[in-house]
């Protein structure tokens, strides 16, 4: 009974998984301006603040012995200047330009395969490149796709392992990520975004900054 439960849950799993070539890539609706905004790889303390997850303390990263919460996962923010020529093209279409955002996750099936793409992948471009240089660009690899919305900003989480794999190796990380993002309140605004990565937060331990 359980291995027929099991055999189901690994089913369940590789049903989302589909080859690069054919998963959804992101989508603009009639918002073409969107394509040349930029996005830019973010630092593990702006994933953590963006998802309102309390980053570990010293005498817990003492304790686990894989280090640093989601190793294998790699973020992409808007840019200040995305941010700024959004409200900016908002005001000038009298409110018909969107001031939506779009956030990039890939929790990749290890940190080496996560480590090997980053240096491929560039720390930034046009949000118009991500569907032809990193989705579809991506070979040897399948992805399933997540997206969700919450308020001016639109997530959506790639899960990225070996073509054919038979299985998820970081599955808890992507659990951890996906149930993070269905919590969140919906965003109002984006500005927040502008701070620098190794601006201090208020909702965060001072000594942290020197840990990331």
């Amino acid at each position: 009974m359980e291995e027929k439960k099991k055999h189901k849950l690994k089913e369940s799993n590789n049903h989302h998984f589909k080859p690069c070539s054919d998963v959804k890539g992101i989508q603009f609706g009639g918002q073409f301006v969107l394509k040349s905004f930029t996005v830019r790889r973010s630092s593990l303390l702006e994933l953590l603040r963006l998802l309102a997850i309390h980053p570990p303390q010293q005498n817990q990263l003492e304790h686990q012995s894989n280090g640093l919460p989601f190793p294998s996962t790699t973020m992409y923010l808007p840019t200040s200047f995305t941010i700024l020529a959004q409200n900016a093209w908002h005001t000038l279409t009298l409110g018909l330009g969107t001031k939506k955002s779009k956030v990039l996750l890939f929790v990749f099936e290890t940190e080496t395969m996560k480590s090997a793409v980053d240096r491929i992948w560039p720390a930034m471009f046009p949000l118009g490149d991500v569907n032809k240089r990193l989705i579809f660009g991506l070979t040897g690899c399948e992805m399933a796709r997540f997206k969700f919305r919450k308020g001016c900003l639109t997530f959506y989480i790639y899960a990225v392992r070996s073509l054919g794999a038979a299985c998820f190796p970081c599955a808890g990380d992507l659990r951890v990520i996906l149930d993070s993002v269905i919590e969140l309140k919906d965003f109002i605004d984006h500005t927040a975004m502008l701070a620098l990565s190794n601006q201090k937060s208020i909702t965060f331990q001072p000594s942290v900054d020197k840990l990331i």
